[in-house]
């Protein structure tokens, strides 16, 4: 049976990407912290509903609190890699990205005390522009990514990459890719299955798009962020379309990511590779 992957971007409230009011990295470590408590809050749900989960930590967070990335993995959970400045990838060139991503590796395994597998660009910010992204992935030692949407995105996307889990073969050996899921609607592939889409979609609909994807004999690929948890977080200043899809219906996230961790089979990113989904297990390298 296939399974979907439920993950978390561990980050704070203030790592919102490519709005004016975003704070910059010197005056993150001066804002009221939120991601404990709210990060706490989903473990409680994980393990209530006996679920494993990818937690794609920001580095600066786990930096700060190494004994949240401890308790994630004391509770079975799987510990990769969201960077560390929370740039949009499109931004940076490839030197900068590379030494981002390896530098947040290092700090995450030094709290982690484990190797970390798998690495997610914030935003999905993988585009055209970026052709060595995977290349810096790999040379970082990532073994797998999960930052392809493929579709259109306000800030990323590549429309028409592949939708299922496959290998990217790269100069410093091959990575596993697994991208965001889009499911059909009217002829046009959308994503209902995270953030403010999760939100604003009644919760029928994601579980039926859910189940349409896993009928393909894709992988469900879920994901949140602690501040999505957490209706009374400070909010930033921002135009109405972006504090609609960033704020929008808050109280409803956590309701729905109890009923779809009792309604779908979970795994991790680590247990579909180890598994070999796609041809992607070690074994066959």
């Amino acid at each position: 049976m296939q399974r979907s992957v439920f993950t978390v971007d561990v980050e704070e409230w203030f790592h919102i990407l490519d709005v004016p009011s975003t704070p910059p990295l010197t005056a993150w470590a001066g804002l009221p912290s939120r991601v404990e408590a709210s990060f706490r809050s989903m473990l409680d749900v994980f393990a209530e509903k006996r679920v494993r989960t990818t937690l794609f930590f920001l580095a600066w967070v786990a930096e700060r609190y190494p004994h949240l990335v401890r308790e994630a993995l004391a509770g079975g959970h799987e510990v990769a890699s969201h960077g560390y400045a929370h740039q949009l990838v499109y931004t940076q060139d490839r030197a900068t990205f590379l030494a981002d991503i390896t530098k947040a590796k290092d700090i995450i395994e030094q709290a982690a005390g484990t190797a970390v597998r798998g690495y997610r660009a914030p935003g999905f910010s993988v585009t055209k522009a970026t052709p060595w992204f995977f290349d810096a992935v790999a040379e970082a030692g990532h073994a797998y990514d999960s930052s392809i949407f493929p579709g259109e995105r306000g800030h990323g996307g590549l429309p028409g990459a592949k939708a299922v889990p496959h290998i990217v073969p790269t100069e410093h050996g091959r990575l596993v890719e697994f991208p965001i899921s889009l499911a059909s609607m009217c002829g046009k592939p959308m994503y209902f299955f995270g953030g403010g889409y999760l939100r604003f979609f009644p919760y029928s609909l994601i579980r039926s798009k859910a189940k349409a994807v896993l009928a393909e004999q894709r992988p469900v690929v879920f994901y949140l962020h602690p501040r999505e948890v957490d209706p009374g977080h400070p909010r930033l200043a921002m135009g109405a379309k972006r504090r609609f899809m960033t704020y929008h219906n808050l109280r409803s996230t956590m309701p729905k990511m109890r009923r779809l961790l009792g309604d779908l089979p979970m795994a991790t990113f680590g247990e579909l590779m180890d598994a070999g989904i796609a041809g992607t297990s070690p074994a066959k390298a």
